[in-house]
């Protein structure tokens, strides 16, 4: 875990903490211009936990939500607002839908079960 005390920590730590190599940390570097790094002379990187957060939330939407490059950035960027509230329908479709299955099984346990079914 990264030590919450430090402002600036090493790639081998963001790399441990996050679940990624060196190598591609410093190609997503290239990639992605939201992710500016403090670099000493010598290009040593610095990051900080903006600069982790950010990285996670990279690693999410290429990992996780499977997307390009070129789309993972276009999502940082908030170009997907159309995508966003086409999402946000649909939620809002499914919670209507699980609020009318709630609201009928509320129902059916509020009327009393006929148990003349069970004496035979």
């Amino acid at each position: 875990m990264i030590d919450s005390g430090k402002t600036y920590y090493s790639i081998k730590e963001v790399a441990a903490e996050i679940g990624e190599s060196e190598p591609t940390l410093r190609y997503w570097e290239k990639e992605f211009r939201e992710l500016k790094l403090r670099k000493t002379p010598g290009g040593t990187r610095f990051y900080t936990k903006e600069n982790i957060e950010l990285l996670k939330r990279i690693k999410f939407l290429l990992r996780e939500q499977k997307l390009t490059i070129a789309g993972a950035k276009k999502r940082l960027q908030n170009r997907y607002a159309d995508d966003t509230d086409k999402t946000k329908q649909l939620l809002l479709e499914k919670l209507e839908f699980i609020r009318k299955e709630l609201n009928e099984l509320l129902k059916q346990m509020a009327e009393p079960e006929d148990l003349s079914k069970y004496n035979s």
